[in-house]
Formats: C-alpha cells, sequence, structure tokens
C-alpha cells in the first residue's frame, strides 16, 4: 500500500471460528464432532459473504478437528475460492500465542491468511491482536490488519480490527 509516497506493508489476518456443532452426531471424540445443518449454512453464508467483500483467502490453516475442516471446506467451496487448505493439528485446543506463532510461518506472498479454529483461543488471538473485545460466536469471522510485510513479524506486531461479520446479520442477503 502506498500513501503520501511511503510505501506500507500490510498482510490481513483472517480468524474464522467453526460453525455450530453437532452434539449428537455420535461423534467418538470431541475432534471428531461434525457441524450440524446450521452450521454447515453458516459455514457457506461466511464464504459467500466474504467473496462479496472482496476477502477471499489466499491460503487457509485450519484446526484438524472435524468441525473446522468442514466449514473452511464449505466456505471455500460457497465462496469459489482458489486457495490451498492446509490441516494443522497445533490449530486444534491451541492458545492465542501459539496460533500467532503457526501464522507467522506463512509465506510472504500470502496478502490474506485465515486460520479455522476453535473458542477460547480465538476471542483471546483478537484481543492480544487488537484489543478488542469480542465474541467469537460460531462461524464469526474476524479480519485484522496487520502492519507488516512479511508474516513472521505477526507475534510482534499489533493489529488494527477491520471487520468482525458474524452469519446471523446475512440471513436475509441475497448471496
Amino acid at each position: 500500500m502506498r500513501r503520501h509516497g511511503i510505501v506500507h506493508d500490510m498482510k490481513r489476518l483472517i480468524i474464522l471460528r467453526h460453525g455450530k456443532s453437532d452434539w449428537y452426531a455420535g461423534a467418538s471424540s470431541d475432534h471428531a464432532r461434525p457441524l450440524n445443518r446450521r452450521g454447515t449454512g453458516a459455514a457457506m453464508t461466511m464464504g459467500r459473504v466474504l467473496t462479496r467483500l472482496g476477502e477471499a483467502p489466499d491460503l487457509i490453516l485450519t484446526s484438524s478437528a472435524t468441525r473446522a475442516r468442514e466449514t473452511a471446506l464449505l466456505a471455500v467451496d460457497a465462496g469459489g475460492w482458489d486457495c490451498e487448505t492446509v490441516e494443522v493439528d497445533e490449530l486444534y485446543m491451541t492458545s492465542a500465542g501459539e496460533a500467532i506463532r503457526i501464522a507467522a510461518a506463512a509465506p510472504d506472498e500470502v496478502e490474506r491468511l485465515m486460520l479455522v479454529g476453535h473458542e477460547p483461543a480465538w476471542g483471546y488471538l483478537v484481543r492480544a491482536l487488537t484489543g478488542a473485545e469480542v465474541s467469537m460466536k460460531t462461524a464469526t469471522v474476524a479480519g485484522i490488519d496487520m502492519a507488516i510485510g512479511r508474516w513472521e513479524h505477526a507475534p510482534q506486531a499489533p493489529g488494527t480490527l477491520a471487520y468482525l461479520l458474524q452469519p446471523r446479520l446475512f440471513t436475509n442477503w441475497e448471496l
């Protein structure tokens, strides 16, 4: 980005919490719990919303938990995104600090990096980066502007909350 003759580096970190899961699906573990119907619809809605807003990610790093993987893949499909989706076991049951360290390993050509995972880490991550107290309900997406040119600088960089979107805001949209 260029303002007044000065070049400013900027990356966008997009944090997506998984959609609502099915507690009654008979999953063998918390890790294996799938999305329910509402969670499936919300993941698809957020994929379409991000596309309409010009916020399709360049790379997705998702928790390996079934509900997070399903959320990521449904959003990709519904949004028509052309990006790689990588499962990262460490994003399941992670901390905010570990999540930003995982993001720091992203390739520098990635301008919009999406992390798909879980609470409470996602709320803590938004707060740690921006100072904002947010409610990361299921399928909520937070966009954070990071004044960095390289992802490796993300753990030390403050961020600015660019948007916080919940699927219920878009129930009447023609998507």
